[in-house]
């Protein structure tokens, strides 16, 4: 089973309640960054199962991710309680993502400043 979810399971997701980190990766299908970049947010997910991963095609998911508009590919928004911790671009870079996320996800809540209005909605739907 993998510890990256399709960005479709979250909203039923049961851990949700708990209320961990979601790291959310924003790509889209044609991109070979975003291909590459998978297998590393699949291994790092898997070391932190304290967290939920998810994996979402702009494009595809368009319904449930809105109109978020990337700078880059692959893009990673991390929310704790619907509050957006990060919101940017990131290479498969797998020590520089984990150190990222874990940096994150201690970061008191707040959202940081220019968070586009399109996360934050993102991050109150996963929220419920």
């Amino acid at each position: 089973m993998s510890a990256l979810h399709p960005i479709q399971s979250l909203p039923a997701h049961p851990r949700l309640a708990d209320g961990p980190v979601i790291v959310i990766a924003l790509c889209a299908d044609w991109c070979g960054t975003c291909r590459e970049f998978q297998p590393v947010l699949e291994r790092i997910a898997l070391a932190h199962p304290e967290m939920v991963f998810a994996w979402a095609d702009i494009e595809d998911d368009a319904e449930l991710v809105g109109d978020i508009e990337l700078d880059s590919f692959p893009t990673l928004a991390i929310f704790h309680h619907g509050t957006p911790l990060h919101f940017g671009a990131s290479l498969p870079l797998e020590p520089v993502v984990t150190r990222l996320i874990r940096s994150a996800a201690a970061t008191p809540a707040g959202a940081p400043r220019d968070i586009p209005a399109e996360v934050l909605e993102l991050g109150a739907r996963l929220a419920g």
